[in-house]
């Protein structure tokens, strides 16, 4: 909208006041205070035109537009400081847990940081990497002394590579575990229970 103002030449009167007419006016001066009020009438105009319906009839009983313009500012630029501290706030209060996937968490990352970015609030990127590897989950304690202990700077594209390496590993690890205790189990293994029946006199286990 301040942008269709200034290119009308009409952004002027979301500042100035109305010109004071004085005691004894001459024509000049009240052709001087009409074109302004006709001017102030069409830049407050535009602006009740461009709001919803809903807000017109709240607005439309501003006296000039330097009022309507300051009214809507105060309302809107309360609530884009609000807005910020929620983003800020979701920021501050994301912290990766061992429950979900690492990578799916980096998203969700990647996404609070493009809301910041939305807002004006610009981070550097290595504040990025520093705060996403802050916020790695507990039982990547290791991993994590190991990022913060290298001296060469990374991109946080690379820090998400080296992340997704480090799952993937982590995860065939696991699967190798697995398929470990799975396939020894029968191999001098002794297994104990309690309240344990046994059928060696009772048919068919009787005859040998």
């Amino acid at each position: 909208m301040l942008f269709y103002l200034t290119t009308l030449n009409l952004a002027r009167f979301l500042q100035d006041d109305s010109p004071d007419l004085g005691d004894n006016p001459d024509w000049q001066t009240v052709a001087v205070v009409d074109a302004w009020k006709h001017s102030d009438f069409l830049c407050k105009n535009y602006i009740l035109n461009g709001l919803d319906n809903v807000l017109y009839n709240v607005y439309s009983p501003m006296v000039n537009a330097k009022a309507l313009w300051e009214s809507l500012e105060r309302k809107y630029k309360r609530e884009d400081a609000d807005s910020k501290k929620f983003v800020v706030g979701k920021f501050l209060d994301f912290k990766m847990v061992d429950s979900k996937t690492v990578i799916s968490q980096v998203q969700e990352f990647q996404l609070i940081m493009h809301d910041i970015h939305a807002e004006g609030m610009v981070l550097g990127e290595s504040f990025q990497v520093a705060a996403l590897i802050e916020k790695l989950p507990p039982t990547w304690k290791d991993f994590k002394n190991y990022l913060k202990h290298k001296r060469k700077e990374m991109k946080l594209e690379d820090l998400i590579v080296r992340l997704r390496i480090e799952e993937d590993n982590r995860q065939s690890e696991k699967k190798a575990v697995h398929k470990f205790e799975i396939d020894d189990i029968h191999v001098n293994t002794i297994m104990e229970t309690r309240n344990a029946l046994f059928f060696e006199d009772v048919f068919p286990y009787k005859v040998a």
